[in-house]
């Protein structure tokens, strides 16, 4: 498939992520819980048949951990977005590379370019519009933006746990191990927090497939794709038209709209993480 096209695909997929969470009159972990089971329900068979599943120890614990904080990620998430708009929601959990990059000079030490705190800057000023400064002022702050600014971290925490270890094994292999403890982690929260997973009527079920099949495992796979056949920075750029695609299907399905101000602070906010992804070129003799 045409790399572009397939980038196209996968943002269009998962930009109906959060749409099918709002449809659903289910709570946000079950609906989690059955996007991650699901996904690997269809991914197992494929993966048993044809890829060798024996890594190595520390690869196997990676996977599992990252798989552990991405299920958190993914429930954050769909609260996130049931006490929000989807459009904010979604456009607040893309913070996620302002993350990446500051938890990697804490932590790692290593140090940002330029364009990364000038769209830091920027992210952050449309950050305060979006929210409002009155509210800002007075710590009086949306449930929905805190959910969705806490998964904005907890998938910073993820891409940083996983982003070396991708080097070294098959992606497939890596999903495969990483959402079966996606999925048995959602499950135990599920059981523990008394939410229903049965009973669901025919309609819902069918959300639930799509959510799990389009979304997840089609969405991720195009994009995954296109990750390895294009620049890395343009394809993390495209994917902020997730944002965009997600507020138009909002609009068009949930009768969602989008104050001015809102608008004006969701641009600069798109602004500011696409800056981030600039490179300084560094000039050839």
């Amino acid at each position: 498939m045409n790399p572009r096209l397939s980038l196209f695909l996968g943002v269009l997929c998962i930009a109906f992520s959060p749409i099918f969470v709002k449809l659903m009159p289910l709570s946000a972990l079950s609906a989690a819980f059955y996007r991650m089971f699901f996904t690997w329900v269809i991914l197992a068979p494929y993966c048993l048949f044809y890829k060798n599943l024996r890594i190595p120890a520390r690869a196997l614990t990676i996977a599992v951990a990252g798989g552990l904080v991405f299920a958190l990620d993914i429930a954050v998430w769909n609260i996130s977005i049931l006490k929000s708009t989807a459009t904010i929601s979604t456009l607040v959990a893309n913070l996620a590379p302002l993350w990446v990059g500051i938890l990697s000079l804490v932590i790692l030490k290593k140090q940002p370019g330029i364009s990364f705190w000038l769209g830091t800057l920027i992210a952050i000023t449309g950050m305060c519009i979006l929210v409002g400064i009155s509210n800002l002022l007075r710590h009086q702050l949306n449930a929905g933006v805190l959910y969705a600014l806490a998964s904005s971290v907890l998938y910073a925490i993820y891409i940083l746990i996983t982003k070396d270890v991708l080097e070294h094994i098959d992606t497939v292999v890596f999903m495969f191990y990483s959402m079966l403890a996606s999925t048995v982690a959602l499950g135990v929260y599920c059981l523990f927090n008394g939410d229903q997973l049965y009973n669901y009527s025919m309609h819902t079920w069918l959300i639930l497939i799509i959510l799990g099949v389009v979304c997840q495992l089609t969405g991720w796979i195009t994009i995954n794709y296109s990750i390895h056949k294009m620049d890395p920075a343009q394809v993390s750029i495209t994917l902020l038209g997730q944002t965009i695609a997600t507020a138009l299907l909002a609009w068009l399905m949930l009768n969602e709209r989008i104050g001015f101000t809102e608008l004006v602070g969701g641009v600069i906010v798109l602004v500011g993480i696409g800056v981030t992804f600039v490179k300084r070129k560094i000039p050839t003799a």
